[in-house]
């Protein structure tokens, strides 16, 4: 909504829906990023210069002001194009949260009011990431918080599908950043989205694919701007009508992230004390982790680059050694039809050896097989995984041997 070409091309998508006979509801997003004016970190710096730590309370009331300018925003681009609107907060919408700020679950929608304004056709335009205690206290969603609204109204108001729109044209095989030969995936399982969506892909946020899983919601990610059909996520990755016919190949994608760290961590004598203490400390911290291989005197675990202080002290604060290895990128690849294949970990390792590449860690689950490889190999791991797989090509890489 931050510029007049988007909020117009907003517009269109609502006017489509309108003319397909649907009753939409608009979920919307702050403007911008960081250094924008109504952007949600924007808002934030304001109060964090004059006092850097806010309580919490206060911090959810600053940062769901974004979403509702946006909205406000959006409201007024429908009024001028002749299309009735009407703004909600996410507690007007009947976003009920559990009181946790900053990273709150929404345990209760109550859609009378929206279902009050479809019938009287005005379009609902709801204030993404945000919903509120029943005693009235604000809380914001955290990371992926208007995905995670919208899915939950969607299945709150049994819609027919939930669209998310983005600045890309769907979920690609790769990441078309590093990959200019990445092409858009029409349709994806839940649990494929989530996988990339963990391993790095950055379209979507997992935790709101999970919510449209329970529900059973279908999610259509699409260009806001450049229309197309998009990505199509459901139970079974069957295509709808609009979206071509594609077969179960083994891989499907190749998710990526950079910024990695390595800590491997030394110990005199097997310690499940110790052991657990180490995790549970890590988690107290507030330190994700990844990559986990856990031995009777090491452990190896990846966190994010920025959360190495922050482990650091950690680690010292028990007294166990160990070692660092900075520099690191993590690849995967995922796809439903590996499962019970035999051969892709060995056409994987081919792949990356063939390419001078050094693996440096593996962690694998039945959909996907993710290595730690050094960051500067990233871009040429990426492309020799999607050129082995025939990623470029639809149903190219049914067999895994």
């Amino acid at each position: 909504m931050a510029t007049e070409y988007t909020r117009e091309a907003a517009v269109a998508r609502v006017r489509e829906a309108l003319s397909d006979n649907l009753k939409p509801v608009v979920v919307v997003s702050a403007m911008g990023r960081a250094g924008d004016p109504y952007a949600t970190d924007t808002l934030k710096s304001v109060a964090e210069n004059i006092y850097p730590h806010l309580p919490l309370r206060e911090m959810d009331l600053l940062m769901s002001c974004g979403e509702i300018i946006a909205g406000v925003v959006f409201a007024a681009a429908l009024h001028r194009a002749g299309i009735k609107a009407e703004v909600f907060t996410g507690m007007q919408a009947g976003l009920i949260t559990d009181g946790t700020y900053g990273s709150a679950r929404v345990v209760k929608c109550e859609t009378g009011r929206l279902r009050h304004s479809l019938a009287a056709e005005i379009i609902p335009v709801v204030a993404g990431f945000q919903g509120a205690t029943e005693s009235g206290e604000i809380n914001t969603l955290g990371r992926g918080g208007s995905d995670i609204t919208a899915v939950i109204l969607g299945a709150a108001l049994g819609a027919s599908h939930v669209e998310i729109f983005t600045d890309v044209d769907g979920i690609s095989t790769a990441d078309p950043r590093l990959l200019k030969e990445a092409r858009v995936i029409s349709q994806l399982t839940y649990s494929e989205v989530c996988q990339l969506a963990y391993d790095g892909a950055k379209v979507i946020h997992p935790a709101a694919v999970e919510v449209a899983m329970k529900h059973n919601v279908s999610v259509k990610v699409r260009s806001l701007t450049a229309g197309g059909a998009g990505t199509l996520i459901n139970m079974t990755g069957a295509p709808e009508p609009g979206f071509g016919v594609q077969p179960r190949e083994v891989v499907t994608g190749i998710a990526s992230a950079a910024d990695i760290v390595q800590i491997r961590v030394d110990f005199d004598e097997p310690d499940a004390s110790l052991e657990a203490l180490l995790f549970e400390k890590m988690a107290a911290a507030g330190i994700s982790i990844d990559l986990i291989s856990v031995f009777p005197r090491q452990k190896f675990f990846t966190i994010k680059e920025e959360m190495l202080p922050r482990a650091a002290a950690v680690l010292k604060g028990i007294g166990v050694s160990y070692y660092v290895e900075e520099n690191c990128a993590k690849v995967a690849v995922v796809g439903l039809g590996m499962r019970g294949i035999p051969g892709v970990m060995a056409r994987v390792v081919r792949a990356l050896q063939e390419k001078g590449i050094t693996i440096l860690q593996t962690a694998d689950s039945n959909i996907s097989i993710a290595m730690l490889i050094r960051r500067e190999d990233l871009e040429t791991a990426v492309k020799a995984l999607h050129d082995h797989f025939i990623l470029g090509k639809v149903g190219e890489n049914y067999q895994a041997g």
